[in-house]
């Protein structure tokens, strides 16, 4: 399969590194954002969620109509919308896209945000309505016969769906780090989401997810893609850009001086992709070629954290790697992040395509094979290890 590439879509000029408080949403900029993505041959693009941010439905159908090739994944929790409401609308937006439409699954890892919209279940059972969400979902866009519906946490009658996605179905994305995310995602997902770990920590979770999609009765062709996310910090050499780490950091740091990472508690976070991530810290700061944790450190690892940092070709190198462990999804997103999409889209997803691109020629000459079984070389160095 081929290597895609998902940024994150920014309502407005707001960053990290320059906060903008209260900012609106910015058409000029969405759509700007949107097509500069589009151009620069980005697969998908990622429209977040939380408590008191911006709607991503109404978002992704504005990136939708400003693109052609650009898929949307809206990032939904489902506490927030009622199932058979949620299948209708991605279904709508699908149809409005032409079938660019992807749902991503937040079952919720704070207690403190989830509440503040109501939800007062527990993590596991969190990940228990999750489970009973994706599968009413599959089942109401599978035909538009009369559902009955009777669960611990949804129970309707009679539903009949008349919109039905292009495709026959929405691909359906999770993530986590937790043994009912590997279980759910391995039994359900067509995608799974992983935050940028090692390479050795990142393969022990794509075992444990396959392994949950096998006991699942799913055949190796049909396990979830995996998807890993990074927050690349690129400059021309290797000096520049961890010159570059550096200031941004710097920024991080004095953007959060005297505000603790977590107000609400004084244990760190909640989900378990978090505390992986900040053990991973203690453990050193670079990783591999080029995986940098300060930066974990410094956000607290809320959200996606973990940088790669170095020159094109030591990021373009680092990305291969996790190709070669079976990621097809790569989500870069940036700190500066209109002017690193763009970066991103003129030297890192060509050369990785394009080393991909003479691998398989390589491949293909040797008589060897190209997008069989037999894994690349250091997929299979590191299973022997």
């Amino acid at each position: 399969m081929p290597t895609e590439f998902i940024s994150v879509t920014f309502p407005n000029a707001s960053t990290e590194l320059a906060p903008i408080p209260g900012a609106p949403v910015d058409p000029e900029f969405l759509e700007k954002y949107a097509r500069a993505l589009d151009d620069n041959d980005y697969n998908y693009t990622l429209i977040p969620y939380g408590s008191s941010s911006f709607d991503p439905f109404t978002l992704g159908a504005t990136v939708a109509a400003v693109t052609k090739k650009l898929k949307v994944i809206i990032a939904l929790r489902p506490n927030t919308m009622y199932p058979t409401v949620a299948a209708k609308q991605l279904a709508t937006l699908d149809q409005l896209s032409g079938g660019r439409v992807v749902v991503h699954f937040i079952a919720g890892g704070d207690d403190v945000e989830q509440a503040r919209e109501g939800d007062f279940l527990s993590k596991d059972e969190r990940y228990a309505r999750q489970e009973e969400y994706i599968k009413i979902l599959r089942k109401a866009w599978a035909s538009s016969d009369p559902i009955h519906w009777e669960g611990k946490y949804y129970t309707f009658k009679d539903f009949r769906n008349n919109v039905r996605p292009i495709n026959g179905t929405i691909p359906v994305s999770v993530g986590g780090s937790s043994p009912e995310a590997y279980r759910i995602g391995g039994a359900l997902a067509d995608i799974f989401g992983l935050w940028g770990e090692p390479l050795k920590e990142t393969k022990e979770q794509i075992d444990r997810i396959y392994a949950a999609a096998d006991a699942a009765g799913r055949a190796p062709n049909d396990r979830p893609k995996i998807w890993v996310t990074f927050r690349p910090i690129v400059a021309e050499t290797e000096e520049l850009a961890w010159a570059k780490a550096h200031r941004t950091l710097d920024l991080l740091k004095s953007n959060r001086a005297g505000a603790p990472i977590y107000p609400n508690s004084d244990k760190g976070p909640q989900n378990v992709g978090s505390q992986r991530l900040l053990e991973i810290a203690k453990k050193g700061e670079v990783h591999d070629r080029a995986l940098w944790y300060p930066t974990v450190t410094a956000t607290g690892a809320r959200g996606a954290s973990t940088a790669l940092v170095g020159s094109p070709q030591t990021l373009i190198d680092s990305i291969l790697d996790y190709v070669d462990l079976g990621c097809e999804l790569i989500s870069i997103r940036g700190y500066i992040n209109y002017h690193d999409a763009l970066d991103y889209g003129r030297y890192i997803i060509p050369g990785v395509r394009k080393a991909l691109k003479e691998r398989a020629k390589g491949a293909e000459t040797n008589g060897e094979e190209v997008n069989g079984e037999r894994p690349p070389k250091r997929a299979r160095a590191l299973r022997e290890e």
